[in-house]
């Protein structure tokens, strides 16, 4: 099987929570429960308050192993030392980030529904390709839903890359009870937002969300 260039499992997604002690609390808790990657997506909030979240959120990622990736803002994410950064449709393009950034940086886009976005991002060097969302998405609600099958396509694609080859990322309205289905589709790794860091125990949620990698890291639709 072919090394990915993201990791596998759970990948979180930080919620809109101004208290950085609590974030940074549940972000270990939700690692010590088997979270692999962590992005911070900060919406609606100053550039100042985003700034320090990552810059406390970058040592502590260091220290858990956890690959950390800043939503929209690639310059902060080299700034503060984080791994990387999440590209959607209305940012800069892909192409001039990877241009500017350099081949380091972990990248990965939006690609919505569509296997052709997929393909111009794969073309401009991201790390992974992400979908969704899969599910109803209470932080998303309008947003368009992708089916099940552009995932196993997503992995046809992928699969046709050299190694270390781009990783497939599913997000949206993912639980627990959903996330085998999503695994098995093709997923290499899962985003959840409201079902880890709103869950009774993040800890745990964070484990049931592995666990479909965990029984069997190497699945393969």
């Amino acid at each position: 099987m072919k090394a990915l260039r993201f990791p596998t499992g759970l990948y979180g997604v930080t919620p809109e929570w101004d208290d950085t002690d609590r974030l940074l609390l549940a972000v270990r808790q939700a690692a010590e429960g088997g979270m692999r990657s962590l992005q911070l997506r900060r919406k609606n909030v100053p550039d100042a308050v985003r700034a320090a979240q990552a810059r406390a959120l970058a040592p502590l990622c260091r220290e858990l192993g956890v690959v950390f990736l800043i939503n929209d803002d690639w310059r902060l994410a080299l700034d503060v030392g984080a791994d990387g950064a999440h590209v959607g449709r209305e940012d800069e393009s892909l192409a001039r980030i990877r241009a500017e950034a350099g081949p380091d940086l972990i990248l990965g886009g939006s690609s919505y529904d569509d296997l052709g976005r997929a393909q111009e991002l794969l073309a401009a060097g991201a790390d992974y390709i992400a979908f969704g969302a899969m599910y109803a998405s209470t932080v998303k609600p309008d947003t368009v839903r992708a089916p099940l099958s552009v995932l196993t396509e997503a992995r046809r694609l992928t699969d046709s890359w050299d190694a270390p080859r781009p990783a497939v990322v599913a997000i949206g309205g993912i639980t627990p009870d959903n996330a085998p289905l999503v695994a098995q589709a093709g997923a290499d790794a899962i985003a959840v937002i409201t079902a880890l860091f709103e869950a009774p125990s993040i800890r745990a949620a964070a484990a049931a969300c592995s666990a479909p990698y965990s029984a069997n890291p190497n699945r393969k639709p």
